[in-house]
């Protein structure tokens, strides 16, 4: 009844917007933030909280979000709550229209900021019927399109969707990493007091590599005692070495890591031979899994939310935590040196990592929370207490 209830689906009176999957069919509503039209992977997330941060996290590139919880930009937007200056996710699908924001930190409003930022959005669609299609049938590729006219091409935004390549074999990470070096001070932020800041010059030194990172990492291993030097996706290994770190940190991003990991892994393998402490997070988890020898593939659907179960092996312990991920490390490819360390209680598949006889170990889910839990903040003192 699902399937049916998009195939072809006749526009309704007052659509100003639609979502066009890429084997034809069709989901209408009404457009707001940007007018035109964006091409994407359409995946959910079933967080509750923290849209701006989802729609901020340079991992979301090339993807259109389905947001589950129905009520999205009510508490509409501040500069506060963003996870980067680039692009993240280039649309979003919601069930009810935004209304004006109730929220005293509010400086503005989600369709207004989503124009802005020329993101695409789509109201009035049963999120629930979309969420079990990609369930059942994986995550599509397919085209969202806003004009307040109602005037839409339909077989031009299919052939658009079909002629995607899709994220499998997608480097992105690149295209969202920064260009430049830069110094990071900023710690995290608390109500009433703002951002905090690092104390001192004798915090051991962590050079993050950005693959498409949220800031709130960085805030994160500033808060554990780090002094971070961040640097972009490809810098190399003599550059690295060169800032004399104690330890690296890979960080999270969008697309395949087996394209990323092209130029990425080498230097991870390097960094490796010479036992440099490593910290990794999603997309840095993966690649530190091919360094390591493990194998990663793309997932049906992917993991998308705020409220992800994950067990810790060495002690059973459960921690719920954030995710935002479309591929995973193969936990049937890990070689012998490898221990799995954490994996996933909706799937059992691996998200978490560490090399034997190494200072190195990496994790699939989201530590850093923004938005989430904060069940997983220990393992950035964890990292740092390594260093020492």
């Amino acid at each position: 009844m699902a399937d049916a209830a998009y195939t072809l689906a006749p526009k309704p009176e007052g659509a100003t917007g639609v979502l066009v999957l890429s084997d034809g069919h069709v989901v209408w509503g009404r457009g707001f933030g940007a007018v035109g039209e964006a091409v994407g992977e359409v995946c959910f997330n079933t967080a509750m909280t923290g849209y701006q941060e989802v729609m901020t996290d340079p991992s979301y590139a090339g993807q259109i979000v389905t947001f589950t919880f129905p009520h999205i930009g009510n508490v509409g937007v501040n500069d506060e709550d963003l996870e980067s200056k680039v692009d993240g996710a280039v649309g979003c699908v919601v069930r009810e229209d935004v209304t004006l924001p109730s929220n005293f930190r509010s400086a503005g409003e989600f369709g207004d900021w989503l124009a802005a930022k020329g993101k695409v959005g789509l109201a009035g669609v049963d999120t629930r019927a979309l969420t079990r299609r990609i369930r059942l049938q994986g995550a599509p590729n397919a085209v969202i399109a806003h004009n307040p006219e109602g005037e839409f091409d339909i077989p031009a935004l299919i052939k658009r969707a079909q002629e995607w390549p899709g994220l499998e074999g997608m480097d992105l990470a690149k295209i969202v990493s920064r260009e430049i070096q830069e110094g990071w001070e900023g710690s995290t932020w608390e109500l009433g007091q703002g951002f905090g800041n690092g104390e001192g010059d004798a915090r051991p030194h962590v050079v993050a590599i950005d693959y498409g990172a949220k800031d709130n990492i960085f805030r994160n291993l500033v808060k554990a005692g780090a002094r971070v030097t961040v640097v972009p996706a490809e810098t190399s290994l003599d550059a690295i070495l060169a800032l004399e770190p104690a330890g690296v940190f890979l960080s999270n991003g969008p697309g395949d890591p087996a394209a990323t990991g092209e130029y990425a892994v080498p230097v991870i393998k390097s960094l490796l031979d010479r036992d440099v402490p490593i910290f990794g997070i999603c997309l840095g988890h993966q690649m530190l899994g091919i360094a390591a020898g493990a194998k990663t593939s793309k997932m049906h659907q992917g993991h998308r939310g705020a409220n992800h179960p994950v067990k810790r092996l060495d002690d059973s312990v459960v921690e719920i935590t954030s995710m935002n991920h479309g591929f995973a490390v193969d936990n049937q490819s890990l070689p012998e040196n490898v221990e799995e360390t954490h994996v996933s209680l909706f799937d059992g598949s691996n998200c978490g990592i560490a090399i034997k006889g190494k200072k190195a170990f990496g994790v699939q889910y989201h530590p850093e929370a923004s938005p989430g839990p904060q069940d997983s903040f220990y393992l950035f003192e964890k990292f740092v207490g390594m260093l020492a």
